[in-house]
């Protein structure tokens, strides 16, 4: 059961930060697994079955839902090996992360955040989000009021088209969910004080039912793409053998 983080996580990251090398690292592995790697996973197995309740498909194995401690630097100018905070995000099994859709959770020295969103710019079900918007607009906007996000401090968080021209029967409201390049709706207020308590968990948890009717909502959408793209696949396919 997740009680909170304690005071030795906060610290690992701190000293990691200032002794960013591989012999600290390792003579200190067994702090990270104490401090670290150990209330993250209580904290994953603790919000699980929410998240199944969400969508049965959803990776429930912590050990591929938390990110790694050590960087990729192959790519990048920060050359830095290891990271001073860590997140999990939680997104359907066997599904790759580039333009998936999840919940994701961040905790690091001062900071603890979470949200819901698409792992990059999946513009291919930004589109799709457009055209059912501007199909149904009134439906949209009253499934996005039903999630009650101003109340619970959760707002949209998104890169916008700002010279996309918007169909003239979308509600001013509804402006901004049109016109997003990536989607992401994240907790503006959160309390750091909550990471050493069990109150962080229950807040996540909360947040993510909240957030639960817009997943479900982008997972029909990029579900529906997937299957056209399948079909498309297989008719040419046909066409081949033929």
């Amino acid at each position: 059961m997740f009680t909170g983080f304690p005071e030795g996580t906060e610290q690992f990251f701190l000293d990691i930060r200032f002794h960013n090398n591989a012999d600290y690292y390792h003579s200190n592995i067994e702090r990270y697994r104490r401090d670290v790697q150990t209330p993250f996973y209580a904290l994953i197995e603790d919000l699980v079955p929410s998240l199944l309740d969400i969508d049965s498909q959803m990776e429930t194995r912590p050990y591929k839902l938390l990110s790694r401690l050590r960087r990729d630097t192959r790519f990048t100018k920060d050359k830095t090996p290891y990271r001073d905070h860590l997140w999990t995000y939680f997104h359907r099994a066997a599904e790759p992360k580039e333009n998936s859709i999840g919940f994701w959770f961040e905790y690091g020295p001062g900071r603890v955040l979470w949200g819901m969103g698409s792992w990059g710019e999946n513009r291919l079900l930004m589109d799709r989000m457009r055209r059912e918007f501007a199909a149904r607009p009134d439906y949209y906007m009253g499934l996005i009021h039903s999630c009650g996000l101003p109340q619970k401090h959760l707002e949209l968080h998104a890169d916008m088209w700002k010279r996309m021209k918007v169909p003239g029967n979308i509600p001013l409201e509804l402006e901004p969910w049109y016109r997003i390049r990536n989607f992401g709706i994240m907790q503006t207020f959160p309390d750091v004080r909550e990471a050493s308590s069990r109150e962080l968990f229950m807040h996540v948890r909360s947040d993510f039912q909240a957030m639960a009717p817009l997943y479900q909502m982008l997972r029909g959408m990029q579900d529906q793409l997937d299957k056209e793209s399948m079909n498309f696949k297989e008719s040419l396919l046909t066409e081949t053998e033929e």
